[in-house]
């Protein structure tokens, strides 16, 4: 790490393990799970070129209240050593302020078979997280060989997970690299913003990059977008889509909460009955921790989501990419 040189040893962490968050970095430093050349060390140490860091993980036990809830889960694949789940909308992944039953933790702790433990007590088997209305595949390792071999795969970037986002606006490119740090707004606690170069970066602003494809265009104007993480922010496609002036379609906190032009009172119905935003994790491939077999999962949209796609490719389509 010493292209890190200089930097506090929470925050560099924290942008090596996307499954876990920076708080619970600096958990797992103050109770001495990370070491630096052998030794404790503190949140805010800042690293020295040749340092050894040695990271470690304490046993898990179940916070007081997190039982077990039956709830149906849609499986697309699972074996022993992790699940690939299809998430509906509305389901937060782990337990949080106000997210405190009915989570995808507690479904897991309901469903047959282990969970891995890296990630903390609240988040048995969380590789990483979609947001609550967000749809689509989701990786749960079963165990800490899977877990550590996933998050390697997020981290250097060989897992893929790729998105389908229905935006607003005419986007005047056919693919486009977004690079723009995110962190926590300023004013608005429950969303994320973007800091551009040189501004004063938040606490917990990390750097953050999608790819972003046009696949097809609407004259409403709106547009279909294939999005590719290369990194795993909170809100980051919703925020970066923002960001370039293309809110996804019904993101209540990013824009995306429009009334269509015109007179068309169907379009204008569709768009209401999205429940949450049109982003759908649709792709989600990565190599077998156990057997290194390359697997690949698709998940089809949401009945509101294709619906909303069908009446604009009946209505409005102008053109595809080709």
């Amino acid at each position: 790490m010493d292209e890190d040189a200089g930097a506090r040893i929470d925050q560099v962490l924290a942008s090596r393990y996307d499954d876990l968050s920076r708080s619970r970095i600096q958990k797992l430093i103050e109770g001495g799970y990370v070491t630096v050349n052998g030794q404790p060390t503190r949140p805010s140490y800042p690293l020295r070129a040749g340092d050894r860091i040695a990271l470690a993980f304490p046993a898990t036990t179940r916070p007081e209240g997190l039982y077990p809830e039956e709830i149906p889960l849609d499986i697309v694949y699972e074996d022993e050593d992790l699940l690939v789940i299809n998430k509906k909308v509305g389901m937060v992944v782990h337990p949080a302020a106000g997210a405190t039953r009915g989570t995808l933790v507690h479904a897991l702790l309901a469903y047959p078979g282990a969970l891995s433990s890296i990630a903390g007590e609240d988040r048995p088997g969380i590789v990483h997280r979609l947001d609550k209305d967000t749809t689509g595949l989701i990786m749960v390792a079963r165990n800490d060989m899977a877990h550590n071999d996933l998050s390697r795969q997020i981290r250097e970037r060989t897992a893929k997970r790729v998105y389908r986002a229905l935006v607003w606006g005419n986007p005047r490119f056919d693919r486009i690299r977004v690079e723009a740090a995110i962190g926590r707004h300023p004013t608005d606690r429950k969303k994320m913003t973007v800091y551009s170069p040189g501004e004063r970066l938040a606490a917990d602003a990390r750097s953050a990059t999608t790819d972003l494809t046009v696949l097809e265009r609407f004259s409403v104007p709106c547009a279909l977008l294939e999005a590719s993480l290369k990194t795993g922010r909170t809100h980051q496609i919703r925020v970066h889509c923002s960001h370039i002036g293309h809110p996804v379609m019904g993101d209540p906190q990013y824009g995306g909460r429009r009334k269509p032009p015109g007179n068309d009172h169907e379009l204008a119905e569709l768009l209401d009955a999205l429940p949450g935003q049109a982003l759908h994790a649709y792709c989600l491939s990565f190599t077998h921790p156990r057997s290194g077999a390359q697997l690949e999962f698709t998940a089809p949209l949401p009945p509101e989501y294709q619906a909303l796609l069908d009446y604009l490719r009946a209505h409005y389509a102008v053109s595809a990419l080709t």
